[in-house]
């Protein structure tokens, strides 16, 4: 624990910078994925087969390990930002499609049949009655990718990405060493903390946009 403390208090800049970088790319990857997710949501939540067929192929996704997605995007976008983010943004949809998806058929058709007979057109009525109703749906979906996507960035080091993967990369190819083990556990105990803050953040943003009744 000696040797871990001193590492973090002489690499507190470092550190500091690969947080930010780590939850900047988790976040901006998360919105990213929002806005195609709920759009794909919108689009398909109509048809069974649509739907079935959006959400099949974003949980097929899911089904290939992160090294071997990231090795499949070398060729096609190199190494860096692009291809961690585009990772990250492919893992982030399946909980903000599903979730969109059930939501918006979850909504009462009274609501929509109300809100039609006040005079509110097909546009107007997705984005003051459908969409509030959905968003504690689809903020829980973000919530969970956002989770999934700070473990995902972590292994994106292998693909030179940003953030916090790379210390623990680097730790692990220093192994003997006597910063090796300080190095690899302050970035993995730093992602833990992270995503810890980040789910709480999510919490507190549901509380303050979600209105009491549809709590």
């Amino acid at each position: 624990m000696d040797a871990l403390w001193d590492y973090i208090t002489s690499h507190q800049s470092q550190l500091v910078f690969d947080s930010y970088q780590h939850v900047s790319a988790v976040m901006q990857s998360v919105v990213i994925a929002t806005v195609i997710g709920v759009v794909i949501g919108l689009l398909t939540y109509r048809n069974d087969i649509a739907s079935n067929l959006a959400t099949s192929i974003s949980s097929a996704v899911l089904t290939v390990p992160s090294f071997a997605l990231l090795g499949l995007l070398i060729p096609l976008v190199g190494l860096g930002v692009i291809p961690s983010i585009t990772a990250l943004v492919l893992y982030s949809l399946l909980p903000i499609i599903r979730n969109t998806i059930v939501g918006m058929n979850n909504i009462e058709p009274a609501l929509i049949d109300a809100a039609r007979g006040i005079g509110m057109g097909r546009l107007i009525t997705l984005v003051r009655v459908e969409l509030p109703l959905v968003w504690p749906a689809i903020l829980a979906g973000m919530r969970l990718s956002t989770q999934m996507a700070m473990g995902v960035l972590a292994i994106a080091a292998y693909v030179k990405g940003p953030g916090l993967g790379n210390l623990i990369f680097a730790g692990l190819a220093r192994v003997g060493s006597p910063t090796a083990v300080p190095m690899a556990l302050s970035g993995t105990l730093l992602i833990v903390i992270l995503a810890l803050v980040l789910d709480a953040l999510y919490v507190l943003l549901g509380r303050l946009t979600t209105s009491k009744g549809i709590r």
